[in-house]
């Protein structure tokens, strides 16, 4: 099932890791719908009003595909503030 992303910072992240070529000023409300599939994100930009219309649950299709490598870790549901896997023994020692 697809999943919908409404906050505009998000979202512009998202296009700028993707160097997608979106205009998020032509939306008064964006909210990006995308789904992970093989290592691949099938996304859409959608006007929240005509999502709300139509339902979530409704959207089978998306416009374009990226992957998953050069997309935000929030898509993934990792969380970057929080993740300490990052750091080396070497920098725990410091």
């Amino acid at each position: 099932m697809m999943k919908a992303e409404r906050d505009k910072d998000r979202i512009r992240e998202f296009f700028e890791l993707t160097d997608s070529g979106y205009n998020l000023s032509k939306y008064h409300k964006p909210v990006l719908v995308y789904d992970i599939f093989d290592d691949k994100v099938r996304y859409s930009l959608w006007e929240e009003e005509m999502l709300n219309r139509f339902g979530l649950e409704n959207v089978d299709g998306w416009d374009k595909t990226e992957e998953i490598v050069f997309c935000p870790d929030w898509m993934q549901g990792i969380d970057d503030e929080n993740d300490l896997s990052d750091l080396d023994e070497e920098d725990n020692e410091l």
